[in-house]
């Protein structure tokens, strides 16, 4: 068990009322925050319940214009956001920063733009006229992970409190400081204005999370694994809560036989390895042209070995640590087994140069099969995994082969690879590119990788309560 480790194995002691943050490059403590209580859960919905009443009762344009005032403090506090991020969860400080520059660039637009999305929409015929009502629907249970911690909150509790529901925020016990550092502009704007439990953080691990599920809350919504995903669906059942889940997945890179070698070579080695492989929408399987598949490897084996890795504020590092020690373990082990199933290791993995504290140096894997738990299974690590296919036919055969649906890409001719694409079973794909849509577009999951979704006009309206509300048009002469 290594240093970092060990540190947050025992900092949620039950006799223990305080949440200690552990960079884990180095295992020293960034901070700490003090530990929700879980039979303090329930208080606080009941807080939150009180104060969606009121926030509800605001018009929509004046909650926009309320959230809007958090907007430049949030920019002011980019550097220490950003920092935080990268010393809780080791990515390194550029991207850390970077993100929290990018959510406060867009928080404004943003929100007006949801705003928008929840307006009173008319809709009529020839005899009835209908206003279709986006109306609160109370309380929202927003749980966060790790691997952005500034981005995931934004995108999840932003549509809910404009939307008219009071939230609370359950961050990842891996990201503490980053989520009150990123929530304090909009409490305090909140508050301002006379609603100050509106939000409100807690704080703990999967004991408060449950609680919060299970706590008289009318939305959840969750960002993590398939099996805590499945586990808030049994929980949520008995009061059919609605629900929006992001879970997990497995995606994709098909390349075709004509596709760019050194564009899609490229996009794997980025989308493999940033942030250490803990992308939801990272890649990991590759299935290649067998044509190409030899200069494509080549290609992506040197272009990983170029990486720097290191903690987050060493100049250069392209690749920081897992996030835990656990984390660690499970992506060796997968790595392991494949190799003794008969896969090439042909960069990194368990002893190589760089595997030491909570790190995994950049991994290649070729000669793979389905049968290996690495090609099935979540890694969530920097491992590329390279299969050689027949053609067409096989790369979306073996791509289709997953529960999982989030996220894919695939590199040839663009409208041959369209057309592999609309036969793939994801909900996102891209074509010679990473798979986020256009702005308006929803960030969406399919099969077991999504059960409702966020972005764009439709995912806005899921934070809502549609209501109907019809009159009949007087009698034409």
């Amino acid at each position: 068990m290594s240093v970092a480790d060990s540190a947050r194995a025992s900092r949620l002691s039950p006799s223990v009322d305080w949440l200690e943050s552990v960079d884990p490059a180095t295992g020293t403590v960034v901070g700490r925050v003090e530990v929700t209580p879980v039979d303090q859960i329930p208080v606080r919905v009941a807080a939150a319940q009180r104060a969606a009443r009121a926030w509800g009762a605001v018009a929509i344009a004046e909650r926009v214009r309320i959230l809007r005032e958090a907007a430049p403090a949030l920019a002011a506090a980019v550097e220490t956001i950003g920092t935080l991020a990268s010393r809780e969860m080791g990515k390194p400080l550029p991207e850390g920063r970077g993100e929290a520059k990018h959510a406060a660039s867009v928080f404004a637009a943003d929100v007006e733009s949801i705003g928008r999305s929840l307006a009173p929409t008319i809709v009529e015929d020839e005899r009835t006229r209908s206003t279709m009502r986006f109306d609160p629907l109370g309380v929202a249970a927003v749980i966060t992970p790790w691997n952005f911690p500034v981005s995931m909150p934004q995108e999840s509790v932003l549509p809910a409190l404009v939307a008219g529901n009071a939230v609370v925020l359950k961050p990842s016990e891996e990201t503490p400081l980053t989520a009150d550092a990123w929530a304090a502009p909009i409490i305090a704007a909140l508050t301002a204005a006379g609603h100050p439990e509106v939000l409100q953080v807690v704080h703990g691990d999967e004991r408060q999370g449950r609680a919060l599920v299970r706590s008289e809350v009318q939305l959840v919504v969750f960002t993590g694994s398939r099996a805590a995903g499945a586990d808030i669906l049994e929980a949520a059942g008995p009061g059919l809560k609605r629900v929006i889940l992001e879970l997990g997945g497995k995606d994709p890179l098909i390349v075709l036989e004509d596709a760019d070698l050194e564009a899609a070579s490229t996009f794997a080695t980025r989308n493999c390895f940033r942030n250490a492989g803990q992308v939801c929408v990272g890649t990991e399987r590759i299935y290649v042209a067998k044509p190409v598949a030899a200069r494509f490897t080549e290609l992506l084996v040197e272009k990983a070995r170029a990486l720097k890795q290191g903690p987050c504020d060493e100049a250069g590092v392209q690749v920081g640590p897992m996030v835990h020690g656990r984390q660690k373990a499970m992506v060796l082990r997968q790595v392991e087994d494949a190799v003794k199933r008969g896969a090439a290791l042909l960069l990194g993995g368990a002893g190589s140069a760089g595997d030491h504290g909570n790190y995994v140096p950049p991994t290649v894997l070729a000669n793979l099969d389905h049968s290996m738990p690495i090609m099935r299974e979540e890694t969530f690590g920097p491992v590329a995994c390279v299969m050689t296919v027949a053609g067409d036919d096989e790369a979306v055969e073996c791509a289709n082969d997953s529960p999982y649906g989030l996220g894919g890409a695939v590199f040839g001719s663009p409208d041959r690879a369209e057309a592999v694409a609309a036969r793939l079973a994801t909900a996102m794909v891209g074509i010679n590119r990473s798979c986020g849509g256009a702005e308006g577009t929803p960030w969406v999951g399919a099969r077991h990788s999504g059960y409702g979704y966020r972005g764009g006009v439709e995912g806005d309206r899921q934070f809502a309560q549609v209501r109907v509300i019809s009159r009949s048009k007087p009698p034409t002469a």
